[in-house]
């Protein structure tokens, strides 16, 4: 079974997930190639995946990525609001195929994901059940082409937990250190907490002159934290800590949270907010604890210092829920269950065009509204770095387009 993968790059968590799950694909049943719409600007989830038997190649050009199709049993799209991406599914002349997508963005809040393109693909998987709650879905539910297939997984061979220092429990944030997804209020909270029986640990790369570290310095005690910045070894860096503290704000675009899930696989007590891809992976009082309000993160956070015997309690608990339901194998299974179903049906030509649009503005917006809302230039876009999915990212991708220059005005 020949399966095409294709994928902006194999960076970040959409990297790390295929290494693992390519790691325990069974080699004599399925063929993968990945082809990358841009060179990898890390390598080192690609350079795993090519090690363990998997093609990876950068396209050439749209017509490249048009024949591999044709060679192919399934069509995977690794799919999120990259410009690359869009570009790809609209101009791309693709063959007859039998698609799927597998959603990296919820489509619970901005990225959103356009019902046309769901109603296109052969199959549309989910990496979190909190995205079944999506309105447009109940139709596609019906006709069996929604799934939800998990893309994190915790740590295989967990390192021991280290010694805390001095006595003290290590609190730590390990992630994006950005307001784009960190909660503001993580540093109120630590200002509230008692310095004398914990520390807190910040693992993330962290920009001297952003929004974080101005905040943080306006911290009554910026003491009271440690920046740590980016580590490879996120596991050794987790397993110096008890909790986990992982407040993200309500509209941010992560799915499957990875690192939520390493942390609970070490044993880390989660504390977290009541966003809904949260909630799909934390059993509140059972795994971890769901908070309502900042004032809760406070009380819940307080409450775990002085109680070791309820970090022991949920931190079993975690540990056990992880290693029982967020495996590698497990989710192997699950695409080998689809794809080897998906063999049984004819191949079809697929209008993703129709569901995006053909320009750069429209493919930027078809992530913003849902099409039938107002599509036209608002000026509303702000500008700044060209992060993920911003309409800076696809002015960066497509410089000069006419079509994004009126976005600004």
């Amino acid at each position: 079974m020949k399966i095409l993968h294709v994928t902006p790059h194999l960076g970040g968590g959409v990297g790390k997930a295929h290494a693992a799950l390519s790691s325990v694909l069974p080699k004599n049943a399925v063929d993968q190639t990945f082809i990358l719409l841009e060179p990898p600007r890390d390598p080192r989830y690609a350079n795993l995946i090519a090690e363990g038997g998997a093609s990876v190649i950068v396209a050439q050009d749209i017509d490249h990525i048009a024949r591999l199709a044709s060679e192919a049993d399934i069509v995977q799209f690794e799919f999120w609001n990259h410009p690359r991406l869009f570009e790809c599914l609209s101009r791309c002349e693709f063959p007859a195929m039998r698609s799927v997508f597998w959603s990296h963005i919820s489509g619970l809040a901005p990225p959103v994901i356009q019902p046309g393109l769901m109603e296109e693909a052969g199959r549309f998987v989910f990496t979190t059940e909190a995205s079944l709650s999506i309105p447009s879905l109940s139709g596609l539910s019906r006709a069996g082409k929604i799934r939800v297939i998990n893309s994190g997984f915790g740590f295989a061979d967990a390192p021991q937990r280290a010694p805390r220092a001095n006595g003290k429990l290590t609190i730590a944030y390990l992630g994006t250190v950005d307001f784009v997804k960190m909660h503001p209020a993580f540093f109120d909270v630590v200002d509230r907490l008692d310095a004398d029986n914990a520390l807190i640990s910040v693992w993330g790369n962290v920009d001297i002159s952003g929004d974080v570290a101005r905040y943080a310095r306006t911290m009554r005690h910026p003491e009271r934290i440690a920046f740590y910045g980016e580590t490879a070894a996120p596991a050794a860096a987790l397993s110096r800590a008890d909790i986990f503290f992982y407040p993200l704000q309500p509209d941010h675009y992560g799915t499957a949270e990875n690192v939520l899930i390493e942390a609970m696989s070490l044993g880390l007590v989660p504390v977290v907010m009541n966003n809904p891809a949260e909630m799909a992976i934390v059993r509140d009082g059972e795994t971890g604890f769901v908070a309502h309000s900042i004032d809760h993160c406070v009380a819940l956070l307080r409450m775990l210092l002085s109680s070791p015997d309820a970090r022991a309690r949920v931190s079993r608990n975690a540990i056990r829920y992880v290693a029982e339901n967020r495996t590698p194998l497990q989710s192997a299974q699950e695409f080998m269950v689809l794809w080897l179903g998906m063999l049984n049906e004819p191949a079809r030509h697929c209008d993703f065009r129709s569901a995006i649009g053909q320009s750069p503005a429209e493919w930027f917006l078809a992530t913003q509204r849902l099409r039938g809302a107002d599509w036209e230039s608002t000026g509303q876009y702000a500008a700044g770095k060209p992060s993920k999915g911003t309409l800076a990212h696809f002015e960066n991708a497509f410089a000069g387009d006419a079509s994004l220059a009126r976005l600004r005005r």
